[in-house]
């Protein structure tokens, strides 16, 4: 019997991207079909043909619906696989809103896209998917509910065990037969939930695994051990502040899981009267949708009575339309909206930017993980301008961090609940980080066994043999410059030079100055 083979197409060497694809002796499924972020140069991988043949995958198992990690489901589809996805009862029901919408976005950014690129001569573009593509996935879930074995396909089984991270996150345990030797156990940590979080429980998991591939989002990070009042305070600190101000706080945020944990510390402080009460916007139909879900999975989670609560409260109002989206920024004085996306890259929340960023009075609030490369980093590393839309704002708000919001166990956590699941044969592979994480992890568990600890970079394989995992060559895998992952790539380094321009000719005194620095830039793009 050959030895399984477990290839990472995904989150390897970056935080985006989740795929991991186990390959037996007549069996092929994925650990989740997730979507690129970040970079251009990282989401350009979403337009390229699948490293596998989607017709000759038997199924999916997915760890949780946020679109990292479920975002190219549709497009699996599209091209050709016809089996299941297996998730839990929740996952299921997240995912229904969630890549239809994913969809939805897909095609109003094209469109947009298509008009400009009309006007310039350049050739159209099509959507990885379409809402009918993300429809057509639907109907392939199979919701499965925790601590149960389910049979995935032939010779492989899994189960669920709650991870803390989102309503209905996993992590997935994963038993390969070989023979008459004894079964071979995975375990696909998912993203992990921190200590504290407010509408989840503590992250499980089983114990005496043969390999554990594991996040390490925030392995290079120690936020302390915060409480649920400490970090409601530090959230009434920066809500007062943006009051006194005078002006907005703008919160961008993931429409699912933090949207809802916001919506409840602001009622809770605004119902005791530690800070002003003033109107809350959720900005956003997805995160509409998902609070309804949250509502009818209350008693599964904790603090479920207080988000219904919450989400009735006379002051919180959900905005369906873009008219009504943009009358929000007709309003005057302070008041909170939180509008996705949490990284500023797509969404409303960049209407409230282009309408708010240049107001001295205004706050922006980044509540979770900036990725390399999208605005919401850029805007956190203090530039001056920033473009948005191919539009030049000037950044004169108050720009501030609250980072007690992440769905992400921090180093600490990360390296107890690891712990918790040794012995550990063979091997533990770190996955969805930034270099500085992923480095930072391997000598944190170092400490703790000598188990190997590898970090894969995209596309590299290991058969995972009766003696621990050995790298195996593939066909011909994708690659990008190390400089493109987790980094600031060309399109980031075009934007800034584009804004240092217009910066540098709007300095000079006069007509002769700005002809002056014109011609010396046309003269350095002459061919040497």
């Amino acid at each position: 019997m050959l030895d399984p083979r477990l290839h990472f197409h995904g989150a390897a060497h970056g935080v985006t991207g989740s795929c991991f694809e186990i390959k037996t002796e007549g069996t092929r499924i994925l650990i989740d079909c997730g979507m690129f972020q970040g970079s251009k140069s990282e989401r350009a991988l979403n337009y390229e043909p699948f490293p596998f043949d989607p017709t000759a995958i038997d199924a999916v198992v997915l760890t949780h619906a946020h679109i990292d990690h479920s975002g190219l489901l549709p497009k699996l589809v599209k091209q050709g696989f016809a089996r299941h996805f297996l998730a839990t009862v929740a996952t299921v029901d997240l995912c229904s809103v969630m890549l239809p919408d994913s969809a939805h976005i897909q095609e109003m950014e094209v469109e947009q896209l298509n008009r400009r690129n009309a006007r310039r001569g350049r050739e159209m573009v099509a959507p990885i998917y379409t809402r009918e593509d993300a429809a057509a996935c639907m109907l392939l879930f199979r919701p499965e509910q925790y601590l149960q074995w389910v049979l995935v396909a032939d010779g492989i089984k899994a189960r669920f065990w709650n991870a803390g991270h989102l309503l209905g996150s996993a992590s997935v345990e994963i038993e390969i037969e070989r023979g008459e030797s004894r079964s071979l156990r995975l375990l696909f940590s998912g993203d992990i939930g921190p200590h504290h979080k407010l509408l989840h429980f503590e992250p499980e998991g089983p114990v005496e695994l043969d390999y554990l591939i594991c996040e390490s989002t925030y392995g290079d990070r120690d936020r302390g051990d915060v409480s649920e009042k400490q970090r409601r305070q530090c959230l009434h600190d920066e809500v007062r502040r943006a009051a006194e101000a005078g002006g907005p706080l703008i919160i961008p945020s993931f429409a699912v899981e933090r949207t809802q944990e916001l919506l409840v510390d602001l009622f809770l402080l605004m119902k005791d009267g530690s800070v002003p009460t003033t109107s809350i916007f959720v900005d956003s139909p997805l995160a509409t949708r998902a609070s309804e879900i949250f509502g009818r999975h209350a008693a599964e989670i904790d603090n479920g009575e207080v988000l219904l609560e919450a989400l009735s409260a006379a002051n919180v109002h959900f905005t369906q339309t873009v008219e009504q989206s943009r009358a929000i920024n007709k309003i005057s004085g302070n008041f909170v909206v939180i509008a996705a996306s949490g990284m500023c890259d797509a969404g409303r929340i960049r209407h409230h930017l282009k309408a708010n960023l240049w107001r001295r009075e205004a706050t922006l609030l980044l509540v979770g993980f900036q990725a390399q490369g999208t605005l919401g980093r850029i805007l956190l590393d203090r530039a001056s301008r920033v473009r948005i839309q191919g539009e030049e704002i000037e950044v004169k708000a108050q720009i501030r961090q609250l980072d007690l919001y992440s769905g992400h166990a921090d180093a600490p956590e990360l390296q107890s609940w690891v712990h918790k699941r040794f012995p550990i044969t063979h091997a533990i592979f770190l996955t969805h980080g930034e270099e500085s994480g992923l480095n930072a992890m391997k000598t944190r568990l170092s400490t703790l066994s000598p188990t190997g600890i590898t970090a894969p970079i995209l596309d590299e394989a290991f058969e995972l043999t009766k003696d621990g995992a050995r790298r195996v060559e593939t066909g011909r895998p994708r690659r990008l410059p190390s400089t493109d992952v987790a980094h600031l790539d060309w399109h980031n380094e075009l934007s800034r030079l584009l804004l240092d321009i217009n910066q540098a000719v709007g300095n000079q005194a006069d007509e002769r100055g700005r002809a002056s620095v014109i011609r010396r830039l046309r003269k350095a793009l002459e061919p040497v």
